[in-house]
Formats: structure tokens, sequence, C-alpha cells
């Protein structure tokens, strides 16, 4: 709470007339508003900046040693779950590299566990370091046409919309369900017209994209490439692009951003896992690889850190940051080199990150244990009866959640249509989980390169049933049966071995252990995958996304094959 004792400490401290809290010194300080580095000291009080581009005196002192200052980083969108660890770890794991602010849709663990979800996150977001922002999931389940854990409607979302942690509506999917104005819709829309909504609209164009946006939606992540990308734009909506795991929309987009569009684009990671964190980094990654392109279009680089900041902060509300100024707040990014975007430390809302600020946050006890409510399978489960003509077959190409509808002419025996090795057509099965039916979901998937065995995976977006890939009906079997006495994860298994496996049984999303074993249980699994044939750099996050039933083009649920185009399951 600021109260007026704060502010009149503020102001003092401000003025020279009492030491501040917290001093950086013999710094220079990025202006994202012109680009200049102007030097002088950085005074701070409580979790406020209260003086620049003077000399000040502080209870506490720090000699940046002519490092450059910037302002914090904001991811805008992005699911903690897919980080595969808590919100606790994720703070840890992801606060050194400069994510000062993480603007979250806990939607993973909402499907999951409904409301017991959201209330879970937002208990770690009262106490993490960074300041993790909640976003009220808007579509649980995404569609009717998946078995999802739990079920929110309005009545369900209103109770946590006071929360201070709270922005708005998380990314609406539904939009068939906009455009239709379903009342179920309607009536999220309805109570959220005051605050934010945020979006996900992929391919969406022309007067139905108006028509999305007449709903007031603000921000979207989905744009895969640059045409799209600039009608939103130009049609008043904050672009937020996108570079995750699997999703990687940087390069497809990045040349849309210059002096004029700058204000109006952010950055976001939407899922991505400890891994590709600790090779490549986080927004830290991504600015880097943004630079480096404005440099080549002469677009000044403090472009870059403004969709990082005050861009983000900006298109969701957050009027206090992405600024180093009096006034704004202190979270601080403290560079090595400012081209690079090399972080060298972090101060986050007024405080240094480091190992006592995570060991002063209080634990908040893991849910969701007991979530994986599955029955053991057969080999026979994963049978595709035989249908004339051609097997409608999923499409997977990586670095793409978009998956294209192929037609394959597959061989039949015995009345089923089986494996082709030759084609790269191997079997997908989506097994519910929770408890609420016994459904398979059954098809066909190319683009996984296997040559034996399966994996299979709990992270199935956004319902989180099983999703199983194989080059044989024995190994999905075992590999199913595996993670449901994992209580959730990942697991490869190959002539009936388990070969690597994961454990999340934080709902069947999340480990209990901290990231660094995530990271190395996924370097033993992505070598478990390719020795199996597996092509693609992350298998894992790609099994993951094909039960997606609101991402183009062809999908699998457990209900069954689904045409996301025409928005209906393939008979």
């Amino acid at each position: 709470m600021h109260d007026e004792l704060f502010l009149k400490r503020a102001i003092s401290a401000g003025r020279g007339s009492e030491p501040a809290d917290l001093v950086i010194k013999n710094v220079r300080f990025l202006n994202i508003i012109d680009g200049s580095l102007p030097r002088g000291d950085i005074a701070i009080v409580g979790d406020r900046i209260v003086g620049t581009h003077d000399v000040y005196e502080g209870l506490r002192e720090i000699d940046a040693e002519g490092r450059v200052a910037v302002p914090g980083f904001i991811d805008t969108h992005l699911h903690v779950e897919s980080s595969l660890v808590t919100p606790h770890e994720f703070d840890r794991c992801v606060l050194p590299h400069g994510v000062t602010t993480a603007i979250c849709d806990p939607h993973e663990i909402a499907n999951v566990l409904g409301a017991d979800g959201i209330r879970y996150f937002l208990a770690c977001a009262e106490q993490v370091v960074m300041d993790l922002r909640v976003q009220l999931s808007s579509c649980v389940p995404a569609t009717a046409f998946e078995t999802s854990g739990a079920r929110l409607e309005i009545a369900d979302l209103l109770p946590f919309a006071d929360h201070p942690k709270v922005i708005g509506l998380a990314e609406f999917m539904n939009f068939p369900g906009v455009l239709a104005s379903d009342p179920a819709v309607l009536a999220k829309l309805a109570a959220f017209q005051g605050g934010h909504i945020d979006g996900h609209a992929p391919l969406l164009s022309g007067m139905d994209l108006n028509g999305y946006l007449a709903a007031r939606i603000r921000t979207d992540h989905e744009a895969t490439n640059a045409v799209e990308g600039r009608e939103k734009l130009a049609k008043g909506m904050s672009l937020l692009i996108r570079e995750g795991s699997v999703s990687k929309d940087l390069d497809a987009l990045k040349g849309l951003v210059n002096a004029d569009t700058s204000s109006f684009i952010a950055l976001c990671t939407d899922d991505r896992n400890p891994l590709d964190i600790a090779e490549e980094g986080h927004l830290d990654h991504m600015i880097a690889r943004l630079i480096t392109d404005l440099k080549a279009r002469n677009v000044p680089i403090h472009h870059a850190y403004r969709v990082a900041s005050w861009s983000a902060a900006n298109a969701f509300g957050l009027r206090d940051r992405g600024l180093i100024a009096p006034g704004w707040r202190a979270d601080i990014v403290l560079l090595d080199d400012l081209e690079t975007c090399q972080v060298h430390s972090v101060i986050a809302g007024g405080r240094a990150v480091d190992a006592a600020a995570f060991e002063a946050r209080k634990p908040v006890a893991p849910v969701g244990l007991e979530s994986m409510k599955a029955k053991p399978v057969t080999a026979e489960a994963f049978t595709v009866p035989a249908r004339n003509g051609t097997m409608p077959v999923i499409g997977v190409e990586a670095g793409l959640i978009l998956t294209e509808h192929r037609e394959m002419h597959l061989p039949v025996e015995n009345g089923a249509s089986v494996i082709d090795l030759e084609q790269d057509a191997i079997k997908v099965a989506v097994v519910a989980r929770h408890g609420i039916n016994d459904n398979i979901g059954r098809g066909f998937v190319t683009g996984f390169g296997l040559q034996r065995g399966a994996i299979a995976s709990s992270v199935g977006h956004d319902s989180h049933n099983i999703c199983v890939v194989g080059a044989n009906e024995a190994d999905m079997a075992a590999a199913v049966n595996r993670l449901i006495e994992l209580k959730g994860g990942f697991v490869v298994v190959d002539g009936g071995e388990v070969k690597a496996e994961l454990a999340l049984p934080v709902a069947g999303l999340m480990s209990d252990h901290p990231f660094e074993h995530v990271h190395d249980a996924l370097i033993v699994l992505r070598e478990a995958a390719r020795a199996i044939g597996c092509t693609l750099p992350e298998p894992f996050l790609q099994v993951a996304f094909l039960p997606l039933p609101v991402i183009p083009h062809l999908k699998i649920t457990d209900y069954g094959m689904f045409d996301v185009d025409n928005f209906m399951l393939v008979e």
C-alpha cells in the first residue's frame, strides 16, 4: 500500500532531502522514449523509482560499474504450467532473465481443476518475487468437442474479478462462439467490458475480425504471418509477438516493428520450457534477436526495449511500469551489453533479485495430485476402423502449432487402417483422463518421423487428456499406462520398455521438483525420442498441441479427429 507516509518519504527522497532505500550508482539508463542513454543515479523507495538524472544517497547502494539499466521485461501472455514447473520455480527460473512481470492465463490447470486451479495460481502470485498477473480463463473447456476436468461459467469467474492480481479475461479462444453470439460467451464478454479482454484469433480476418474486435477484445498473440499481423495492427489490436518452445513467430513478424508501430507491439512466450530457457533464454533472447533485425533495417534499437516493457504494460493497463523515471515501478534490468541484451542483474519491485529474495517466499501447497483418473489400456484400444477412400491425417511441422489437414491412402488389415512408416503415418490417440468418461479418440499423424516406439504426454492443450503417438500399438499402451502410474508427465517407450520419463504430478501438468531437475529430465527425454526416430526438435510440446481444437487445421480430441476449419468432428 502506498499511503501518505510512503508518499512523504518518496517525495523527500526524490528531492534529495533524505536517503532513498536503494540507490543504483554509476549507471546509464535507457530512455525508451527517445533512445538516449543519460547518466545518473537511480533512487528507489519501496517499490518505486523516486529519482533519476542526479546524484543520490541511499541506505543501500549498488555500484552498477557503468552498466546500462533498462525497464524490466514483461511477458504479455504465457501459461506457467507449460514451463512444467510450479509458479514458485517459474519465478526462480525466469526472473534472472529480466522478466519482472508475467501475465499468465492458468487455463491449463483450470481445465483440470476448475476454480481451484485459479485459486492456487492467485495464492502463488501473492508470494513470488516477480509480479505475476493472472487473466481469468475464459474458455474452460475450449470447445464442446472434448472432455475437460472442469467447466467455468461467468458465475465461477466473477468472484476472482476484483483480486489485485487479476487483470481481466484471458485469451478468448472460442472465436466462433463470439461470432455466433453464443449466450454463454456474451455473458463473459459483457462482464469484462470495462476491463481487459485478451484475444486468440488465429487467421481471423476481414469482417469476421471486425466482429470479434467489436466485443472490445484488445490483444492477440496468434498472428503467424506479416499480413495477418499488419491487419490486426491496422484494426487497433496490440500485437503480441510470440516465440515459445513450439510456436516461433518472431521471424515472421519482427519486420512489423518500427518507430511507428513499436508502441502497439509487445512480446510473449506463451509456452516455453526450462530446457529452452537454459539453452537460449527467455524474453532476453527475443529482444537480442529483434535488435539484430532492427539494426539491419536502421531502426533505433530502443524500440526493442519499448515493446518489451512500456508497450506491453500499456496494452494491459499496467500504468505504473515500463519506464525508468521518477514515480514508476522499480523494475530494472542491468545489462552488460545493450545490443545483445546480456542480463547481469535484476531489481524487481525495488528488491534485488538474489537467493535471499527467493528464500523469503512462503510456500504454497501443490494441488491436483490425484487428477490422473484414466483407466489402463491395451494395444487393441488404438484400433482405427478403415474407411472408404483416404484417411484424414494430421500434418505436423516443427515450430508450428498450426497443423495441416492431409489425406492419405493407408494400408488396411482385418478391416482396420494401420501404420505406414514409409509415408511417416503413425497413430495418435487421446485418452480421457478426468474420470468423467472412458473416451479414446484415434487417428493418424505425420511429421514425427518415428520408426518405432511411442511418446505419451498428460499435457494436452487445453483439456489435458493423455495424448500418445506411436509406431506400434503395444508401446502406445505401455506409455499411457506408465503415465497413469506417474500421475502425469512425459514418457518414451521402445519395445515395451520405458526409456525416459518425467513425472508431472501437480494436476498432471507440473513437476514438484526444482526447474533444474526438469531441465535434466527433458534432455534425456529428447534423446530418447530421437533414438526412436523423432525428427522434431520439441516432440513433447508438439504432442501436447495435437489435441487443441481451436488451432487450425486438423486436430484430435478424446471424441476423435476434429476439423477446426469447419469446427466439427470428422466422421
